[in-house]
């Protein structure tokens, strides 16, 4: 039997096909709802949305209220440790550190969710207990466990990443390669392209690394066609657009059919 405590972990290391979906409106109604939609995951983004530590906690709860195995993920909106142990203490289980570009940057926040321990000597993550991960003190077991719980997904976006994506993939603690493809897009001078020929080819190197680590990979996919190209690609871990692009698409679309 597994020891993890953390489904999203062990189906990472599976490499079958996850689904999920980008939380960006900074609502805790949006979270719910979508949580009942069927996602393996649900990703709560600091980085470029109005969420702050209060707005994690709600939309926590929120997805915890469908009780379904939808897992919630939180992009930190910097790679500092005070915003991971935050987030952790939340009770968030697999966390997301934007642009990661070298390997010994990966092993920095892999020990931002790691407790010191003998397996884990240079973890720092502090060490607190009436947090909402260990049930406000009533977990006991919280602390001997939590380590083997937390998943760490790293983003590729730049070229500098690339050049490391080998070593990167190979880091101790890292789950999953997740590539923005926007940022790496201009990173490797086709700013707003994409699908430019030298991305695409990124993109082929990053699921390769992974691959060869025994890693998951990961993109951002703009609609369903584009999330069904990157699965042919080798990708496994897979964002469905986000909340507030489904919002206006489906709403403009509803609003010219009616002045039609």
């Amino acid at each position: 039997m597994s020891t993890f405590t953390n489904p999203l972990k062990e189906r990472l290391q599976l490499a079958e096909p996850l689904f999920g979906l980008w939380l960006s409106m900074g609502s805790e109604t949006a979270a719910e709802a979508l949580a009942h939609a069927g996602f393996d995951w649900l990703l709560i983004d600091m980085e470029h949305a109005p969420n702050d530590s209060g707005d994690i906690f709600a939309q926590l709860r929120a997805i915890a209220a469908a009780h379904l195995p939808t897992e919630p993920v939180v992009r930190v909106p910097a790679n500092e440790p005070w915003l991971v142990k935050r987030v952790l203490d939340a009770g968030v289980r697999t966390v997301m550190f934007p642009n990661v570009a070298s390997a010994e940057e990966a092993a920095r926040v892999v020990s931002y969710t790691q407790y010191p321990d003998a397996k884990t000597p240079n973890g720092q993550r502090g060490v607190a207990g009436a947090v909402r991960a260990a049930a406000y003190g009533m977990r006991r077991d919280y602390l001997q466990g939590a380590n083997a719980q937390i998943a760490a997904i790293v983003q590729i976006e730049s070229a500098a990443a690339l050049a490391e994506v080998e070593k990167i993939a190979a880091v101790p603690g890292v789950d999953c390669l997740f590539v923005g493809p926007a940022d790496l897009a201009a990173s490797l001078g086709h700013l707003g392209d994409a699908k430019h020929a030298d991305v695409s080819a990124a993109m082929t190197r990053v699921v390769a690394a992974a691959r060869a680590a025994g890693v998951a990979s990961g993109i951002f996919a703009m609609d369903a066609a584009q999330a069904k190209l990157y699965r042919e690609m080798g990708f496994s871990f897979i964002a469905l657009a986000a909340d507030v692009l489904w919002l206006l698409r489906a709403t403009r679309q509803a609003l010219q059919e009616a002045r039609a």
